[in-house]
């Protein structure tokens, strides 16, 4: 695997081999064993959309694999000054070992993989935010015992997210159903792919339609990064949008409950809920160290 740009890039034995290394990283830093696969490997976390969880899991797992992660704000960039994506990702293919991104873009991600030599990580652009989304499929693996035949619902936006989880979920095996109100439909791009998976996908206008006997409910805020221009908007569009008793009732018994953060609580997700399932959610945040660890070990790692 030389880059990972978005999920319909992969196949479902690239995304089991992620999620097999991942697990298996996972436990040996629970019982301190080290695994300086990356040893003396120096990785670019190009930052123009700020975060918590990207920049500390990847911060954070890189230098547990033996790595030296380089923190670079778009503002400190000279990305952020014009320079041409083609001619940092020149530049910076003679320095480093490889390149994790957060931007906007889907374009600029994949045109510095096309001039990089090096190997590019999507971080998250607006259209997928491909590493969350394995670490989602990671923590259901975890919770479930399997992904292949479960029921997966998302109630929200269609935003990088929910690109995201309909690809993942349908390379995966699972049944994918999602609600949203009209004009915020996943990207068509995904809908072209989930044509592919009949009787696998649908869209509904009705959360508790989508919900009904789901293994696993996700949801994500309203108004994303960059949209706060439209917050009120939104808050009219996705009244009754929300995950809370009513809707988790229609769901399978056990079924679980996933948030990629942060949350506003009482607004796409009740207070009660998430804390109900706290301890799913924060493995998820967890495993965004873990499975992006593997995702950089094979990207990176030399071959023998």
């Amino acid at each position: 695997m030389q880059d990972l740009l978005k999920l319909a890039d992969l196949t479902t034995e690239n995304i089991l081999e992620i999620l097999n290394l991942a697990d298996q990283l996972k436990y040996e830093q629970r019982h301190g064993i080290e695994h300086p696969l990356l040893k003396g490997k120096t990785l670019g976390l190009i930052f123009e959309k700020p975060s918590t969880r990207t920049r500390v899991s990847f911060e954070a797992g890189f230098a547990q694999l033996g790595g030296h992660p380089l923190y670079m704000p778009g503002s400190g960039s000279q990305m952020g000054r014009g320079e041409p994506i083609r001619d940092t990702a020149r530049v910076l293919s003679r320095y480093l070992d490889g390149i994790m991104i957060r931007t906007f873009s889907q374009e600029a991600v994949q045109e510095l993989a096309d001039y990089a030599d090096i190997p590019v990580i999507n971080g998250l652009t607006d259209y997928t935010h491909p590493c969350q989304v394995l670490a989602d499929l990671m923590t259901i693996r975890e919770f479930k015992g399997k992904l292949e035949g479960l029921k997966l619902c998302y109630i929200g936006d269609g935003n990088n997210m929910m690109n995201a989880l309909i690809v993942g979920g349908l390379l995966t095996g699972m049944t994918v159903t999602v609600a949203c109100p009209e004009g915020y439909d996943p990207h068509p791009d995904v809908q072209k792919f989930a044509a592919d998976y009949p009787g696998k996908f649908e869209i509904h206008r009705v959360p508790i339609d989508a919900a009904k006997d789901a293994d696993v409910v996700y949801t994500d805020v309203w108004s994303s990064m960059g949209m706060e221009e439209e917050a009120e908007k939104r808050q009219k569009a996705f009244a009754g949008y929300q995950v809370n008793a009513e809707l988790m009732a229609v769901t399978k018994a056990g079924c679980m409950v996933q948030h990629c953060l942060p949350a506003h609580r009482e607004e796409e997700i009740t207070e009660e809920v998430l804390e109900a399932h706290a301890d799913e959610i924060f493995e998820e945040a967890e495993n965004r160290m873990h499975v992006q660890k593997a995702i950089m070990v094979l990207c990176m790692k030399d071959e023998k």
